[in-house]
C-alpha cells in the first residue's frame, strides 16, 4: 500500500461555510494543548443552517453516531443527540476529509521533532 507524496501547506485549510452540505460528514480538529501535539477529533455531520429560526448565521453540527440511528434536531429523540453550534465564517476547526488528513499529518510532523530543551538560568 503506497499513500500519495504531498506538499502540506502550513496553514490550516477549513471547509468554507457555503460549501457545506447537509448530511454530510466533516471532521472536527482541536487540539488539547499550545504546542497543537494532542489531537481531538470528532466526527460531525452537518445538520443545517438556522434551525431555530432566529440566527441565519448559526450551523448546526451532530454528533455522526446519533445521525446515524435516526435522531434529527428539533424530534423528541434530539436529547440523545450532541449538537455543536457554529458561526458563518468561524467554523476554523471543521475539516472536510482530505484536509483534516492533512492537518493530522502536520501533528504527526510536529510529533516527531525533537522536543526544545530549556536552558537552566543561574
Amino acid at each position: 500500500m503506497r499513500f500519495e507524496a504531498r506538499e502540506l501547506k502550513p496553514y490550516a485549510e477549513p471547509v468554507a461555510t457555503a460549501s457545506l452540505e447537509e448530511g454530510e460528514v466533516y471532521l472536527s480538529i482541536q487540539y488539547a494543548d499550545e504546542n497543537l501535539l494532542v489531537p481531538v477529533i470528532e466526527t460531525l455531520v452537518f445538520a443545517g443552517r438556522n434551525l431555530d429560526n432566529k440566527d441565519p448565521e448559526l450551523l448546526y453540527f451532530q454528533d455522526a453516531e446519533s445521525y446515524r440511528q435516526g435522531i434529527r434536531y428539533g424530534s423528541d429523540e434530539a436529547e440523545h443527540a450532541s449538537f455543536q453550534l457554529g458561526r458563518e465564517g468561524k467554523i476554523n476547526h471543521i475539516f472536510e476529509y482530505e484536509r483534516a488528513l492533512e492537518e493530522l499529518m502536520k501533528c504527526f510532523l510536529r510529533r516527531k521533532k525533537p522536543p526544545l530543551r530549556r536552558t537552566s538560568e543561574h
